[in-house]
């Protein structure tokens, strides 16, 4: 049984008690107005002509899909990409609707959890081109607005080609079981690119109670980070190899900026990260910073990838699509570190299949 609807004032107005018990009970579309009508907004409406399961009219006239689909892109921003995921969604049996009221959130839909009293949760969908920037503030305010109203954020992309990618966002505060451990004072030689502590007794202490470094020999290796690290908390001192001079905390981090110009905003995440109770390694295969244990590397695998980026930060999705994917390929999430003095938010992206 086909339905019909008038355009009237940029709604659809469905009048027949049938159809708007189809339309409203049946399939959540449109709200309800006086004298028990119906009214479909744009959206709704392009979908339903899309399926051919609305015939519109105005003026006597009957209007097409491609009359319905330009009057719908003047009347709501980025219409085209809001269209391709409500189609999506609502084929996928959930029922989206679009926000018309709430500027941060393009949909939003209301999927139900199981358990008693089925219970409903509130996602809050926001839609993005692939050619959109990504930026870290925004996405801060967004799990923010979320939070606020106890719900859900999920990211939908839609490709060039007009396929989709979700993602579900959230702040984490990640936090581990490793306890810190106080350790004597030795001296550790800088050779070129990383540290190396020839005290075999404190190397061996400092791999195996919190797995700093990697074997050199009878010695230990420490990454850039950790020997900064180590060196802020009065651990070691670190030597020139040439000189044998003693470097200042302050030159040698500028040591280090001349290769690792980001190394500021990379120490205060390490810091915070060694405070939450986490074994802290280099990310480097997976594409991050860090890589991240909530218990010894012995006995689990890491849990997450870490990317540290200051309150600034802006890119591509392409960059953001990697990240996850690879993340997800290796039984791990990616989380951003987003740092603003001495604040970090963790940002996590997971992959999502609604």
């Amino acid at each position: 049984m086909q339905i019909f609807g008038e355009l009237v004032n940029n709604k659809i107005i469905v009048k027949k008690s049938k159809d708007v018990g189809r339309l409203y009970n049946k399939s959540n579309l449109g709200k309800t107005t006086t004298g028990n009508k119906l009214s479909l907004n744009l959206l709704e409406g392009v979908f339903l002509l899309g399926e051919e399961k609305i015939r519109i009219f105005q003026d006597r006239g009957e209007i097409d899909f491609q009359t319905l689909v330009k009057k719908a892109a003047e009347h709501i921003p980025h219409f085209e990409i809001k269209y391709l995921i409500f189609r999506d969604l609502r084929k996928r049996g959930l029922f989206v609707k679009l926000s018309e009221e709430n500027k941060d959130d393009d949909l939003y839909i209301y999927k139900r959890e199981n358990g008693e009293g089925e219970k409903e949760k509130l996602c809050l969908i926001s839609a993005f081109s692939e050619r959109d920037i990504i930026d870290i503030n925004k996405i801060k305010h967004l799990i923010e607005s979320a939070v606020k109203q106890s719900g859900e954020l999920w990211f939908a992309i839609v490709d060039e080609e007009g396929d989709l990618t979700y993602y579900d966002v959230s702040k984490l505060d990640i936090k581990g079981k490793v306890r810190g451990h106080k350790f004597s004072k030795t001296t550790g030689t800088l050779l070129e690119n990383r540290v190396v502590i020839f005290d075999k007794k404190l190397g061996g202490n400092l791999l195996e109670k919190e797995f700093f470094g990697k074997p050199f020999g009878n010695g230990l290796q420490l990454s850039m980070v950790e020997a900064l690290y180590l060196m802020e908390k009065n651990v070691i001192d670190i030597e020139n190899v040439v000189t044998g001079r003693k470097n200042s905390v302050k030159k040698f981090k500028e040591f280090i900026q001349k290769s690792q110009p980001d190394i500021d905003i990379r120490i205060t995440v390490f810091n915070d990260l060694k405070k939450r109770g986490l074994i802290v390694k280099t990310g480097f295969k997976f594409g991050a910073h860090f890589r991240v244990y909530t218990k010894k590397p012995d006995e689990t695998h890491a849990e997450y990838l870490i990317h540290a980026v200051d309150k600034n930060f802006k890119r591509i999705w392409a960059e953001i699509s990697r990240a996850v994917r690879l993340a997800h390929s290796v039984n791990k999430e990616i989380m951003f570190a987003r740092v603003e003095d001495n604040n970090i938010d963790y940002i996590r992206f997971g992959r999502l299949r609604p």
